[in-house]
């Protein structure tokens, strides 16, 4: 009777808090209750929460129980005796099938899930263990319910992959050991809910029974929103050994979850290959996904070229994750496919048509990843000179020692001189921002309302940096390619004026020969030990240039 009128007060409180019509001395004092209930009896705290949380409740009064039940068990757990968290745990399990109706509100199915996912936390791999045959039942009763079990396999790990300052460092690690043992159970699980509802989702469409397609639809984005949990920390070698690389890539192609997919791969490829990994079967599942990476955005590529009014927005947002994904990938995991020369050159293909794209979006992108390769030599030297006197590593023999001096010389071996001409000509026509007074039929040029992008001075930065690397690698073809474009720039010596448009470009030229000039001349390049060949074609291309 105590706890019915709990209840009861704690709904007229939560009401209160929630009208606005509510006055803030009425609002104040109705807070002020709640945070009573939440810090008094713990054992009161159970049974007015789940009071709370009944079918007959309204859903914001509903889902302010479940806030109260996860508050106890991230907060109070402790204070229930053994007999008391099992009852606890039982009738949080049975909480579920309170929300798998077709109509339930996501918030609330969300907020069960959470609330089953801290309960398995709290008390560690053993009642995962034992919940786990019910898990996989409840998953096979139909779509519904299988999204509501994604649900709660996305939860699960939730405390490893968001920092909790209020989760210590044992129970982090406890969670992860515990989790990392039930891989087995839980990967295996995703990918058979990914296929079955994937299947079920094209058989529900092609027979028209529309509300059944979306019900399998909503169940493989949650399994996709499950699978990116794992993705961020779970041994990329299991991911792939499960088939969840093979899974996702075959939803590539579909526009309902293709940007889902898209995500996973990022989050994988933004790893890097960790010392104590089977390095053969790590580089394999990499170099898997590279291939489906590389086919999607060649697909991509070639309809851009051919027939570039076809695309719509969700393409290039699609086409953008894509690129943001290779750009991570080939940033953190070359290695994996650098054995493989054909398929390196075809990647830095695409990733420099990338850069020439429309699209500065597009473009920001492989800037970043150009930056990151061109950088690569200098850095491969002074690696060079320290592992020179490092003994070699025992693992050389097993990995192969092709493979490992291919790893050492990079992948800048592969980059010809016409790709810097290419980024060359590309970064110096981008110096300009668009404006009333430059624009250009060619190129989105950078504009202020770029999401993410910092402003253009951080943007224009970026591009001298790249120019630098260049003409510290390659001064030749940095020199005649700037002389080349002021040359372009200023045409007719004899003109007497310049639109704003032009003053813009000469500004931007002006930039690009100073970054050339002192990349060259002040330090940037060895100059002394140019050979005598390199310093006169550069000289003859300087000869006679002083319109500054």
């Amino acid at each position: 009777m105590a706890a019915d009128q709990a209840a009861v007060s704690a709904v007229a409180a939560i009401s209160a808090v929630m009208d606005w019509r509510s006055s803030p001395d009425a609002r104040a004092a109705a807070f002020a209750y709640l945070e009573s209930i939440k810090s008094g009896d713990v054992r009161a705290l159970v049974s007015t929460s789940f009071l709370l949380v009944q079918k007959d409740q309204a859903s914001e009064i509903r889902l302010h129980g479940f806030k109260m039940l996860q508050h106890l068990v991230r907060f109070r757990w402790e204070e229930l005796n053994v007999a008391e968290r099992n009852e606890f745990a039982n009738l949080t399990v049975n909480l579920i099938s309170e929300v798998v109706g077709p109509h339930e509100e996501w918030a609330l199915k969300s907020q069960t899930a959470a609330l089953v996912a801290e309960v398995v936390r709290r008390e560690g791999v053993s009642l995962w263990n034992t919940l786990f045959p019910s898990i996989v039942s409840l998953s096979n009763s139909g779509p519904i319910e299988a999204e509501l079990v994604a649900m709660i396999l996305r939860w699960l790990p939730e405390d490893i992959t968001v920092h909790n300052e209020d989760l210590e460092g044992d129970r982090r690690r406890t969670l992860l050991r515990g989790l990392t043992e039930s891989l087995s159970q839980i990967l295996p699980l995703l990918y058979s809910l990914l296929e079955k509802h994937f299947v079920a989702a094209l058989s529900a469409h092609t027979n028209q029974q529309m509300e059944l397609a979306k019900q399998h639809v909503g169940t493989i984005t949650a399994v996709l929103n499950a699978v990116n949990a794992y993705a961020e920390w779970a041994p990329v070698t299991d991911i792939a050994k499960y088939g969840l690389i093979h899974g996702c890539g075959s939803l590539l192609s579909y526009s309902d979850f293709r940007l889902h997919a898209c995500e996973f791969f990022k989050v994988i490829c933004q790893r890097k290959r960790p010392a104590d990994v089977a390095i053969l079967e790590y580089d394999a599942a990499m170099s898997n996904i590279f291939q489906l990476l590389m086919k999607i955005s060649q697909d991509f590529l070639v309809r851009s070229r051919m027939q570039p009014s076809a695309i719509d927005e969700s393409e290039y947002e699609f086409a953008m994750c894509i690129c943001e994904t290779m750009v991570a990938l080939g940033s953190s995991n070359m290695q994996c496919i650098l054995a493989d020369g054909a398929r390196t050159l075809h990647f830095l293909q695409q990733m420099l048509e990338y850069y020439q794209h429309y699209r500065i979006s597009l473009h920001f992108q492989s800037l970043l990843f150009w930056l990151v390769v061109l950088r690569e030599p200098a850095k491969a030297k002074s690696v060079a000179h320290v592992s020179s006197d490092t003994p070699t590593s025992g693992n050389s023999a097993s990995t192969g020692g092709s493979s490992t001096e291919k790893e050492k010389k990079g992948v800048s071996t592969l980059i010809t001189d016409e790709i810097y001409s290419t980024i060359l000509d590309v970064t110096f026509k981008r110096m300009l921002k668009r404006s009333t007074s430059a624009s250009s039929g060619l190129l989105e040029l950078w504009s202020e309302e770029l999401e993410g992008k910092s402003d253009f001075s951080n943007y224009r930065a970026k591009l001298l940096d790249l120019i630098k690397v260049i003409a510290s690698q390659r001064p030749s073809i940095a020199a005649t390619s700037v002389i080349q474009r002021i040359n372009a720039i200023f045409g007719d010596a004899n003109q007497a004026t310049k639109s704003p448009q032009d003053l813009d470009a000469m500004e931007g030229a002006h930039l690009g020969l100073e970054a050339v000039v002192s990349s060259i001349f002040d330090g940037s390049v060895d100059y002394a030990k140019t050979d005598q060949e390199t310093k006169f074609q550069i000289h003859r291309i300087f000869e006679g240039f002083n319109w500054l």
